[in-house]
């Protein structure tokens, strides 16, 4: 089996993985029926359905609007697995996207073991992704999963890293994403890599207010948040360390539809890219799960304070 068909063949199964909260219970893809992609010239934009990759795709968005392009909006979408196929099938033409888990979601057998860093999985992801999907430069910024626990957990039981779970995990019950669940970088290899098997597993929602809300109301003990999410500092959780580097690189990378994509949207968007980092991306990704502010006004706010200044074609 060839890599695309392994892919169609996962994305068919992973519909089933979108997220219910995709917009007061709508499917943002719905207003394409037909699957075809939208009948405009306009580049759709899309994003997952959590606070930082909604954050980013409203950056690419007002970047690509001030080097002259049309776009459109599309946010909100789910799951990897569902926004895949939004890209194969054109409904969607761009979104931001996380360069270690795109590379585990479309390697035919797994992410290679001697592939970790932030450029071999870049060249890896690029030797990977299916035909008609390209990535542009990815930036400095990562937002890594983890296994997260309070304070008062982590003092419990002595947890200073995910190996430190595995004589107690069958007390605990963990709760995050709902495909963390099925994936390698989730509670397969937890149990390969580490022997960590938890009491349960809940489904909430991607790094979002549910699975915080779920570990600060002790309904779970363990949870899988991103490592820019403001919501570590502000509650003082514990972030375990990951020594066996189960989690990869995850840097902040465009992913588009390789037939849309042209000299402007890359010049405009590899120069955002060189602007970003994860102490940036961290502060103003708090900007709007701490202070409340839109998306827009502080993806406005990070452009005006750190231009994109695109190299001549």
């Amino acid at each position: 089996m060839d890599r695309r068909t392994l892919l169609t063949t996962v994305l068919a199964s992973g519909g089933v993985l979108s997220l219910a909260a995709c917009g007061a219970g709508e499917d943002p893809l719905a207003a394409d029926p037909g699957g075809e992609g939208t009948a405009t010239s306009a580049l759709v934009i899309g994003s997952a359905n959590f606070p930082e990759n909604e954050l980013l795709a409203e950056m690419y968005a007002q970047v690509l609007e001030a080097a002259g392009s049309e776009v459109e909006r599309n946010f909100g979408i789910g799951s990897r697995e569902v926004y895949l196929r939004a890209l194969q099938d054109g409904s969607i033409d761009l979104i931001p996207e996380y360069n270690g888990a795109l590379l585990a979601a479309v390697s035919d057998g797994g992410v290679p073991e001697d592939v970790s860093t932030s450029e071999e999985v870049y060249e890896a992801l690029e030797e990977a992704l299916p035909d008609g999907l390209t990535v542009l430069e990815q930036s400095e910024a990562q937002n890594k999963d983890s296994l997260t626990v309070t304070r008062a957990t982590a003092e419990q039981y002595g947890l200073t890293s995910i190996a430190d779970l595995a004589p107690v995990a069958g007390q605990l019950v963990a709760g995050g994403a709902p495909e963390f669940a099925e994936r390698y970088q989730g509670l397969v290899g937890l149990e390969e890599v580490y022997g960590v098997e938890f009491a349960e597993y809940r489904s909430l929602d991607i790094g979002g207010p549910l699975t915080v809300q779920a570990l600060l109301d002790g309904d779970v003990q363990v949870a899988n948040l991103f490592t820019t999410d403001s919501s570590i500092e502000t509650n003082d959780l514990v972030v375990l360390e990951d020594p066996q580097d189960l989690f990869l690189a995850e840097n902040v990378v465009p992913l588009i539809n390789a037939a849309r994509s042209n000299a402007q949207i890359a010049a405009a968007l590899n120069a955002f890219s060189e602007t970003l980092t994860t102490e940036k991306l961290t502060e103003y990704l708090a900007r709007v799960q701490v202070a409340k502010e839109p998306v827009a006004d502080v993806a406005r706010a990070y452009l005006q304070a750190n231009p994109v200044e695109p190299a001549a074609s």
